[in-house]
Order: structure tokens, then C-alpha cells, then sequence
């Protein structure tokens, strides 16, 4: 090869390399959307999920300003999250107000038998097609009536989930710190009426990740609460230096978390292995069984009832308790599958040969209190000083719906009347 060549060769493959590793950490803006005249005399919604703020973390961490916000407005003893109390499907549900069987992002990681396709959280080609997500989110519904949105990486922000991006948002990545995550609140915040979001969500992953890796009491949980805490503050005092009449805050998280015995797993059932019977899918809290043949439910079910340990439940989905919703009348995608295998706490499943993280969360928030997760309050709609009892998360959207004047056009799980006794 001349050495003209190699060197063209050398530069294009080095751009290639550059381009692959990349982080695209850059604003998507939709052109030419404009909060009509009406949009711009309502409130202002700040709605921020910390990822894994368990519901005891803020006063047993002591984050101050969370604390001290939550005191002057309201915060509820727990917030109970849907099951499986996994992320994506609990992010999904705080922005649509439907539980994830009906929503239809009902796990990290599924396969849909319709579409014969599988859907990974880490996949963006999946992460954001909005095909896969049911509902209207709170962006979307903000868009249609004529109110501008942003987000900041939240759960399926960067789909067209509901035919309708925010004007305002991010792919997905984890470079920007919290602190950076608050620049681009209040940057935001800046632009000219016409063009100024009124609601806006906002993703902070750091105290999941920290009570996965270390577990939800080490060193390095508190740090993350600590630095969650610090961010929610800045927030808070910039946004008040802006002058801006009627902002209020929802700070949220879509699950707890609780330390699992990664030590002594309980093994898959042998019989699951036969791939031309059975499809399973294990996110370790909860293993969900797809049986190929319609007819081999009911032995399947009996033979995994019948070689059980006390460490784990077996249920057929049509007979799982109603208050989780998460059986086959509840399906409206047919994802969730024929059989779950639920563990009792701390146990998980675990693949032979594979390891683990420490902390974990996907338990039945009912039986497993760690599960619970946090709501706090605060801001010129919600009254002072008001501690609720525990709800559950499909009625945040609702509340938030109501704050800032939009009409909910469309059926959902949550009701305005749990939550609307917190505003004034």
C-alpha cells in the first residue's frame, strides 16, 4: 500500500474509532414549537427521580435540604411502587399513571411474543422507539396542549412514546454529573417565555448505583445521597435567584433497595433449561416463565410447585394477588409470561457461573418494606408542613397534571383524589 494511502486509511479509521466512542451528551431541541399564550401563565413543574432513594434514606442519611424542603411542604411516610419494583417500568408508570402490565414496559428486560422482538434497557434502538411504551406521558401530554417540556434523561424521554418528544431533551448517557444536570434545569429556565419549558423531569441515577455495588448500607450510598441532596439544593436556591413566580418541586425515586444474599442463590429450576418448552426470563427478584405450549401450563405449573424450597414462591400469573397487578387479566401486552418464581427476600435466582450485585430491589414493596420509595413536595402549590401516609406511585401523574392545568384525555390507573389534598 503507498504510504499516501495508508495514511488516508489511518485518519479514516481513526475518526471512525473517535466517533464510536463518543458520548453524545449534546441537547436535542424540536424547532419550532412555542408555548402558546395560554401556557404561559401556568405554573412551573420541577420533577426529579433520584434512581433507588429508598424511603428511610433522607432521614437516615440526614439529607438536609431534602429534609428541610419536604418539612416546609409535604412528604409522605413511603411511596409504594408498582410491581416489579424495577426501574424502568416504575420510571414509566411515575409519567404515565398506568401500572407497568398496562403500560407495558414490564421489566428492564422482556420479550414481546407479538412483535417477536426483545427489548433491552440498554439498547437505544429500543430505548427509544416509542412503539414499545404505552400511555401518554406527562411530556407529551404537556406538548398536545400547547405547553413546552424538557427532560433530562428520564425513562423514555428521547422516544416518541404518546407520537410526541419533549422540545427539549437528551440520549441517554451518564457523563453529566448532578450538579451539570442542574445547569441544564436552569439554562432552561432562561429561555424566553415563549420558549421556556413549565414541566421538566430530571434523572439522577448516582444512589442506585451505589446500593447496587456496595449495598444500601455502605459508605458509598451515603456519599451518593449526600451528593443528590447538595444538587437538590443548588437547585432549589437557583431556581429561586430567577425570579420566577409558581415553580414547584416533585422529588420522587422509582424504587428502594435492600442487601440480597448473593452468597447463596437458589438455583433455576433444572426443568427450565429445556429451551423447546420454555422461555424464562430472571432479573434475579423475579423470574418470569413463558411456556411454549398453551396446553403444558398447568403441568409445568404443578412440577415447579412441586419442587419448590421454602425460598421461593411459585404462582401461575392468572393467580397472583389483584393488588399487584401484574397477572393475565392485567397483561394487555402478553409480556409478563404464564409462571413467575418469586423468591422471598433477601434470596434471589441466580444463573450458575454468573455474578452479582449487592444490593437489589424488584420485590413485592408489600412484603419487602425496603422496597418503598420517596416523595417529598414542595413549592407554591402544596401546602406547609403535611406528612401523607403511604400512596402508590400512579397517582403522581394526576397531581402533576393537575398543577399545571392540563386535561388527562386518555384512561389511566392513577386518581387526582388520593393526592390532591396535599395542594392548596
Amino acid at each position: 500500500m503507498k504510504k499516501g494511502l495508508q495514511i488516508v486509511v489511518l485518519m479514516f479509521s481513526m475518526m471512525l474509532f473517535s466517533q464510536k466512542g463518543s458520548t453524545d451528551t449534546a441537547q436535542v431541541v424540536i424547532p419550532n414549537r412555542y408555548n402558546s399564550v395560554e401556557a404561559q401563565t401556568k405554573p412551573y413543574v420541577i420533577m426529579i427521580s433520584a434512581d433507588g432513594f429508598r424511603y428511610d434514606y433522607a432521614k437516615k442519611y440526614n439529607a438536609e435540604n431534602l429534609l428541610r424542603y419536604s418539612a416546609e411542604g409535604v412528604q409522605a411516610k413511603a411511596m409504594i411502587p408498582s410491581y416489579p419494583s424495577i426501574t424502568f417500568p416504575n420510571h414509566w408508570t411515575l409519567m404515565t399513571g398506568l401500572y407497568p402490565s398496562h403500560h407495558g414496559l414490564i421489566d428492564n428486560y422482556f420479550y414481546d411474543y407479538k412483535r417477536k422482538e426483545p427489548y433491552a434497557k440498554s439498547n437505544r434502538q429500543n430505548a427509544e422507539d416509542g412503539t414499545w411504551y404505552g400511555g401518554l406521558p406527562l411530556w407529551g401530554l404537556a406538548e398536545k396542549q400547547g405547553m413546552l417540556s424538557a427532560s433530562v434523561m428520564w425513562v423514555g424521554s428521547a422516544s416518541d412514546a404518546g407520537a410526541v418528544r419533549p422540545t427539549y431533551y437528551y440520549h441517554y448517557q451518564e457523563k453529566f454529573t448532578p450538579e451539570e444536570k442542574v445547569d441544564k434545569v436552569i439554562s432552561l429556565l432562561k429561555l424566553p417565555m415563549n420558549r421556556r419549558p413549565h414541566f421538566i423531569s430530571m434523572y439522577l441515577p448516582e444512589v442506585d448505583a451505589s446500593g447496587h455495588t456496595y449495598g444500601p448500607d455502605a459508605e458509598e450510598t451515603i456519599e451518593a445521597v449526600q451528593k443528590v441532596d447538595l444538587a437538590i439544593g443548588k437547585l432549589v436556591q437557583r431556581v429561586n435567584s430567577l425570579g420566577l413566580k409558581n415553580v414547584s418541586f416533585v422529588f420522587v425515586s422509582d424504587h428502594g433497595m435492600i442487601k440480597v444474599d448473593s452468597g447463596t442463590p437458589i438455583e433455576i429450576p433444572t426443568m427450565l433449561m429445556n429451551k423447546d418448552k420454555f422461555d424464562y426470563y430472571n432479573s434475579e427478584t423475579l423470574l418470569r416463565v413463558y411456556v411454549k405450549n398453551p396446553a403444558e401450563v398447568k403441568a409445568a405449573y404443578k412440577e415447579l410447585k412441586a419442587g419448590k424450597t421454602d425460598d421461593y414462591e411459585v404462582y401461575l400469573d392468572k393467580k397472583l394477588p389483584r393488588y399487584l397487578h401484574f397477572a393475565t387479566r392485567d397483561d394487555r401486552y402478553g409480556r409478563i409470561g404464564q409462571i413467575l418464581l418469586i423468591p422471598n427476600a433477601p434470596k434471589i435466582f441466580l444463573e450458575k457461573g454468573k455474578t452479582t450485585s449487592v444490593g437489589k430491589h424488584g420485590y413485592n414493596p408489600a412484603t419487602v418494606p425496603e422496597m418503598k420509595s420517596t416523595f417529598f413536595a414542595w413549592g407554591p402549590a402544596f401546602k406547609s408542613n403535611m406528612t401523607i401516609n403511604e400512596f402508590e406511585n400512579v397517582n403522581v401523574y394526576p397531581l402533576v397534571a393537575h398543577i399545571l392545568g392540563l386535561k388527562i384525555d386518555q384512561p389511566i390507573d392513577g386518581k387526582l383524589k388520593v393526592l390532591k389534598g396535599t395542594l392548596k
